[in-house]
Order: C-alpha cells, then sequence, then structure tokens
C-alpha cells in the first residue's frame, strides 16, 4: 500500500500555514475577509432545481499525485473561459502547490476570466485557510471531513457562513456520510478516489448517496469520464459533478463539456 497521502499533505500544510502567519496574522485575514463584497452564489448554481439538468463543477489543475504532471503550462483564465462557454455551473481550482502544482495566482486569473463562482480547491483544515480563501477572491470552500473532527467540521461551516463562503463538504467513507449527515453541510463531494491510497471507484458516489437525507445535494467527484459515467450516477439521483483531469487534457475542454452536459 502506498504511504499515506493524507498524512503527508497535512504534515506539509502545516509547515505551510505556519509560515503564512508570519507574513500576514489571522486577525487581518477575518477583517478583510468580513468586508469582502463581490461573494458570487455557488450552491445555489448546483442545487438542482430540474432533474432533467447535469450541473458540472469543471476543474483547473496543472498535476496530480497519481498522475504526474497533467498540463503544467495551462492557462487558468483560458481554461476557465472555456468552460463557461461550454457550460459549466461552476469552476474549481487547485491551489496546493506542492503536489498539484496550483496556487492562489491560478484562482484569481480564473474567476477575473468568468462570471461563475470559483471553488477553492486545497487541503484546509485551519481557519486561517478559510480566511484567506475568502481574502483570494474564493466563492467557496472545499473542506474534507477525513481532515477534520465533527466539532471542526461544525466550526468551519459556521465561519464560512459568516462571512459569505459556500462550502463543498466532502466524504469519502461511511463514517465520513455518518459525520456529515449530523452536520449543516448542504452540498456533499463524494469522492470516488480515496485520499489515502489514490484508487478510484466510481461506484462509490452511487452507492453513497443513497444515505444522504433530504436538504443536502450529492456531488459526484473523480472517476467521470463520460456521458455513459454521468448517466449512471444520474440514475441514482446525482446529477451535480466535480470533473478535473479528463477535462484538463481534453483537446477541447468547451465542446468536451458539452458533450457530457448534453
Amino acid at each position: 500500500m502506498r504511504e499515506d497521502f493524507l498524512k503527508k499533505v497535512t504534515e506539509q500544510k502545516k509547515s505551510d500555514i505556519r509560515l503564512a502567519r508570519r507574513r500576514r496574522s489571522e486577525q487581518s485575514l477575518r477583517r478583510d475577509a468580513e468586508y469582502r463584497r463581490d461573494r458570487r452564489p455557488f450552491i445555489d448554481r448546483l442545487t438542482p432545481g430540474d432533474t432533467r439538468d447535469t450541473h458540472i463543477i469543471a476543474e483547473i489543475k496543472r498535476a496530480s499525485p497519481s498522475k504526474g504532471n497533467i498540463r503544467r503550462h495551462l492557462d487558468p483564465a483560458e481554461l476557465a473561459a472555456a468552460y463557461e462557454r461550454g457550460g459549466a455551473s461552476a469552476v474549481s481550482v487547485l491551489t496546493e502547490t506542492h503536489w498539484f502544482n496550483g496556487g492562489v495566482g491560478d484562482l484569481q486569473a480564473a474567476r477575473s476570466a468568468i462570471g461563475l463562482p470559483v471553488l477553492r480547491k486545497d487541503f484546509i483544515f485551519d481557519a486561517y485557510q478559510i480566511y484567506e480563501s475568502a481574502v483570494i477572491s474564493a466563492d467557496a470552500v472545499l473542506l474534507i471531513v477525513a481532515l477534520l473532527s465533527p466539532k471542526q467540521l461544525e466550526e468551519y461551516l459556521a465561519i464560512c457562513e459568516s462571512i459569505g463562503l459556500d462550502a463543498l463538504v466532502e466524504v469519502h467513507s461511511p463514517a465520513d456520510m455518518e459525520t456529515v449527515k449530523k452536520s449543516r453541510a448542504r452540498l456533499i463531494g463524494i469522492n470516488n478516489r480515496n485520499l489515502r491510497t489514490l484508487e478510484t471507484d466510481i461506484r462509490i458516489a452511487i452507492d453513497m448517496a443513497k444515505d444522504l437525507p433530504p436538504g443536502q445535494t450529492p456531488v459526484a467527484a473523480s472517476g467521470i469520464r463520460t456521458r455513459s459515467d454521468i448517466e449512471k450516477n444520474r440514475n441514482s439521483g446525482i446529477y451535480d459533478f466535480l470533473i478535473g483531469e479528463h477535462l484538463v487534457l481534453a483537446n477541447d475542454p468547451e465542446e468536451f463539456l458539452r458533450t457530457l452536459i448534453k
């Protein structure tokens, strides 16, 4: 079995946050986050009003720990604009630097090029990162249940609510699902990839979505490659998807996105 990926990430991120705190205090970030006024609703773009619709969060990422470099020299503004033209409901941007080669600049460039809401996708386990996300102009953040205690999850969802950020709360295991069902989370990302081993199985979201109570909307993430994959999920009541690698690698991301949404 591969070394626990989440363990490696959290150790690195702890170091990154310590350095960030030396440059700017959490109090300063929080003040600016509270005064921000240019938020774009994220969850409202995804909650199904009509089950004939398919909603896709189209992701921008340069690399991944399982595949290495995917598209190192991509233009985040250009790709985000193609996603918007192709019918994406929102855009996700990897800002993790060590394994995904992303950065804050990618998120800001993408958001400045489009009118869609933008999700900051990173490994968040400190309130500092949530305030930072608002300050860099993210409209939503990813909260991974495997990184948080139930108490932290509730605390961070409350912080998001207080500063106008939406949250996509990610689960992978039945234990994660039990935690999130008891929370105030509204948008639940079911990751088909095990973040500890990096193995992927698209049946995970299909099986787990059945356990969500009314008021919590499932989003299938990882391993979605074709319209057939989307139809299998739709047949199980999943209408929202987060798709990254296969969009980034497409010769024509705009047209590929249209074929997924059709």
